[in-house]
């Protein structure tokens, strides 16, 4: 297993990085608290930015070690990471810390998000650490160009979710005392929930291009679009919630709070469709053949 020690230090950086930014958060909410003059403030602020670009850089180092991982498993298994949990679970902390990388690089605001962003990636992070690094066999199905697009498009609509729930778990945080101080600095609830609900919009996007590209290589694969397998029927549903949740914030005055726990819901239930699903079916589609 050559690929382990490129996924250790992969997942080290990652740990590094929540560290760092939730020591930066903390460090930060104190400066604001505090009455400092203005030349104080200015060095508070170089400080931050400061964590934010250590932040940035152990996230970039376990996005490329994690590159590393998936290749080194590649050329020595013979495929890309697409049918046991193990390999599955390595590339989508691969993509979700890419996008969310370049997230965080471009849109100051998300900054902070990084607080409730990196410890849920951890979730997968002890998840994939808990199991057996075993290797596995690329079914003849799989030899489609159809799946590529399935599963890229999948990962941008689970890595724009995931960032639309760092904004609602921001909001959600501040109801209490302690944690509104911690975000202070953030701009206001309206502006956090505006933003959070234009990532859930692509989200919504990317996940109606993964079922239709997943029809196609259905089509492909098992001669049907569509059989309503517990993957095929538990990602449908999971679209109709993500629907019916713009829907609500678009034409209904969602309270913001209850907007933020609307999205964690997609978020959650899009987790328990695509890594839990497959691996309790029975059916063709799934994730372990």
């Amino acid at each position: 297993m050559t690929e382990l020690p490129w996924l250790y230090a992969g997942l080290l950086a990652y740990a590094l990085a929540t560290v760092v930014a939730m020591v930066g958060i903390g460090r930060l909410s104190s400066a604001v608290a505090a009455t400092a003059p203005s030349l104080a403030a200015a060095g508070i602020s170089e400080s931050q930015r400061n964590n934010e670009r250590l932040v940035l850089a152990l996230m970039t180092a376990g996005v490329v070690l994690l590159v590393v991982t998936l290749a080194d498993r590649w050329v020595r298994i013979g495929h890309g990471p697409f049918v046991n949990l193990f390999e599955l679970l390595i590339s989508q902390l691969f993509s979700l810390g890419l996008v969310y990388t370049i997230a965080y690089w471009r849109i100051p605001v998300l900054r902070t998000t990084a607080v409730v962003v990196l410890p849920l990636m951890w979730v997968l992070g002890v998840w994939v650490l808990a199991l057996e690094p075993s290797d596995s066999v690329f079914p003849p199905t799989y030899h489609n160009p159809w799946l590529w697009a399935h599963v890229g498009f999948g990962k941008f609509f689970l890595a724009f979710s995931l960032i639309g729930t760092g904004l609602a778990g921001v909001i959600l945080l501040r109801g209490w005392p302690f944690f509104r101080k911690l975000f202070s600095h953030l701009p206001n609830d309206v502006i956090l929930d505006k933003l959070a609900w234009r990532f859930m919009l692509l989200a919504l996007v990317f996940d109606s291009l993964m079922l239709i590209a997943g029809g196609v290589w259905a089509q492909d694969a098992w001669g049907r679009y569509w059989a309503w397998d517990a993957l095929e029927t538990s990602s449908f549903l999971n679209w109709l919630l993500l629907g019916a949740a713009i829907h609500a914030r678009t034409t209904y005055k969602v309270p913001i709070r209850l907007g933020a726990i609307l999205i964690i819901s997609v978020f959650v239930f899009a987790f328990v469709t695509y890594f839990g699903t497959p691996f309790y079916s029975e059916a063709a589609h799934k994730g372990v053949i």
